[in-house]
C-alpha cells in the first residue's frame, strides 16, 4: 500500500474536513470514505392531508438519529405521486424505509419496488395488489358514511367538509388542531383512487402495519384483512382514529424505528 508523507497527509485531511464542513453548511450529510450509509425514512401522506401530517413523528425519529424526509404529493395521479416518492428515494445515499398513510399506502406500494427500498410501513393505509386500485379494494363494501362529506370543485378535486373531517378523519385530536388540519387538507383528484398499482412492492419487501382501532375512514377489520394478506407485522393502537400519526406519534414512531433498525443501518 502506498504511504503518504506527513505533509501530504495533512493536506488530504484538510481537504476531507473542508469537504465535510461545506456539505454540512449546505444541509447535506456527507458520506466519508468507509462510512456506513444510514437508512432514510421517507414519509408519504395521504388524501386530505399534506407532509405536515408527520410533524409530530419527524422530531421523534430525528432525536434518535434517523434521517427523515417528508414528501408533498400532487394527489392527481398515482403514477405522478409514485414518481415524487421515487425522486426522494433516489436522492438518498443509503437504504430507504417508505412509510405511507391512507392513500399514501398505495403510493409506497407502487414506488417501493425501487432496489433502495428496504421495508414498507403502512399507517392506517391501503395496500393494493398487482393491477389493483384503492377503488377496487373498497368496491365490494357498502359506501362509507364519510363519502357524503366529499365536496368536488370545478376541476374534479375532492375535499372533506369540516364537519366530516372533524367527526371521521381526526375525532381524537383537540378541536383546534383538527380544524387546522381541515383547513390545510390536500384535495385529491377524483380519479386518483381508481389508478391501479403496476407491481405491488409488498410482495417482495418486508412490511409493518400500524392499525388504528377506532378508524372511521378505513375500518379496522379492513385494515386487519389487508395486513394479513401482505403478511405484515401488525401494531394495533387502541382508540386511535385515522389521524393516528398525530394522535399517537410516539407509538407510530416506534414502529417506524423498528423497521429502520431491521434494515440494518441507523
Amino acid at each position: 500500500m502506498k504511504k503518504f508523507s506527513s505533509p501530504l497527509k495533512s493536506v488530504l485531511l484538510a481537504i476531507t474536513v473542508l469537504t465535510a464542513n461545506t456539505a454540512f453548511a449546505a444541509g447535506v450529510t456527507p458520506v466519508l470514505p468507509g462510512a456506513v450509509k444510514p437508512t432514510t425514512v421517507v414519509l408519504v401522506h395521504g388524501a386530505w392531508a399534506d407532509g405536515s401530517s408527520w410533524n409530530k413523528v419527524i422530531p421523534l425519529l430525528q432525536s434518535r438519529g434517523v434521517n427523515v424526509v417528508a414528501v408533498q404529493l400532487d394527489l392527481k395521479t398515482l403514477k405522478d405521486d409514485a414518481e415524487i416518492v421515487g425522486r426522494a428515494v433516489s436522492a438518498q445515499s443509503g437504504k430507504v424505509v417508505l412509510v405511507g398513510h391512507s392513500y399514501g399506502g398505495a403510493v409506497i406500494t407502487q414506488a417501493g419496488v425501487d432496489p433502495k427500498v428496504a421495508a414498507l410501513v403502512y399507517v392506517a393505509a391501503f395496500a393494493p395488489g398487482n393491477g389493483e386500485s384503492v377503488a377496487d379494494m373498497i368496491k365490494p363494501f357498502p359506501v362509507p358514511s364519510w363519502q357524503a362529506g366529499l365536496v368536488a370543485d370545478s376541476k374534479g378535486y375532492l375535499t372533506l367538509n369540516q364537519a366530516t373531517y372533524m367527526s371521521t378523519f381526526a375525532p381524537d385530536l383537540p378541536r383546534a388542531e383538527a380544524m387546522m388540519l381541515s383547513a390545510t387538507q390536500g384535495p385529491i383528484f377524483n380519479h386518483a383512487l381508481a389508478d391501479k398499482v403496476d407491481v405491488a412492492a409488498w410482495k417482495t419487501k418486508p412490511a409493518r402495519w400500524v392499525l388504528s382501532s377506532a378508524d372511521a375512514m378505513v375500518p379496522p377489520q379492513f385494515q386487519e384483512a389487508q395486513a394479513a394478506r401482505i403478511k405484515a407485522n401488525v401494531t394495533s393502537i387502541h382508540g386511535a382514529s385515522h389521524a393516528v400519526m398525530l394522535s399517537h406519534p410516539g407509538e407510530v414512531s416506534e414502529v417506524i424505528y423498528a423497521a429502520v433498525r431491521d434494515a440494518g443501518t441507523l
